[in-house]
């Protein structure tokens, strides 16, 4: 497969056309950013790591039924995708309360939640990403009804098989942000599932070993990522 001209540039990926119209080139990058882009920097080595990591985890989800973007990996920082169309829904699953959630309910970092809460936001960088319901969804025309139920149970499906897998290797995931598109009809997984989009914390000591590192001026970033991506795979 051929790489071709870039089509879009984000926060932490490049997007190239290739020579067939029904997949795209993504490149992972190292910059890194925070607050809705209010906070920028580098962090060395995150796009190698969180191209792994997102590998590790569509292809984890593909043998357990979850229908993915992810093709195959074509070096260290890039992967072959299969083109969406996105839905301008993200969606966060939190097990426990952590971020925006503590400051919007009032609840300590730490507190488990009794059961997981899903919450929606509008994917529009100009307007920081609101959160919404579904309501503002339906006038919005963002989704089907059918379409967010079923992102809705694959959510949910994602997050058992992920808490399920990182527990042996001592993770907790705390939450998550899900991007689903649509391709030739049907609703995929997209985006990334990495330290940059899921907050894991190491289940003995409450470690962070995600982007909290970076938004909070905690240091050692990278070896955090680094650690996330020794304990799923040994490299």
């Amino acid at each position: 497969m051929q790489k071709l001209e870039m089509i879009y540039e984000g926060k932490a990926k490049k997007v190239y056309r290739t020579d067939n119209p029904d997949y795209f080139w993504v490149e992972y990058k190292d910059d890194a950013t925070a607050f809705n882009g209010q906070k920028k920097g580098t962090i060395d080595n995150k796009g190698i790591i969180n191209n792994k990591v997102s590998a590790v985890f569509f292809q984890l989800l593909e043998s357990k039924g979850i229908s993915t973007h992810f093709v195959e990996l074509v070096s260290d920082r890039e992967m072959i995708v299969k083109a969406l169309q996105i839905i301008k829904v993200e969606v966060v699953v939190r097990n426990i309360v952590a971020g925006s959630l503590a400051k919007r309910i009032g609840l300590p970092e730490g507190t488990i939640l009794p059961r997981t809460v899903l919450e929606y936001y509008y994917k529009d960088d100009a307007l920081g990403d609101p959160l919404i319901n579904a309501s503002h969804i339906a006038a919005l025309e963002l989704a089907t009804p059918e379409q967010m139920e079923f992102i809705k149970e694959t959510a949910l499906k994602v997050n058992e098989i992920m808490r399920e897998y990182l527990a042996p290797v001592n993770i907790d995931l705390i939450d998550y942000k899900l991007e689903f598109g649509t391709h030739k009809g049907q609703v995929l997984l997209g985006d990334e599932i990495s330290p940059d989009t899921c907050r894991f914390w190491d289940k003995t000591t409450g470690e962070k070993l995600d982007k909290d590192r970076f938004r909070r001026d905690l240091g050692n970033v990278e070896g955090a990522y680094r650690e996330v991506l020794r304990r799923l795979t040994g490299e």
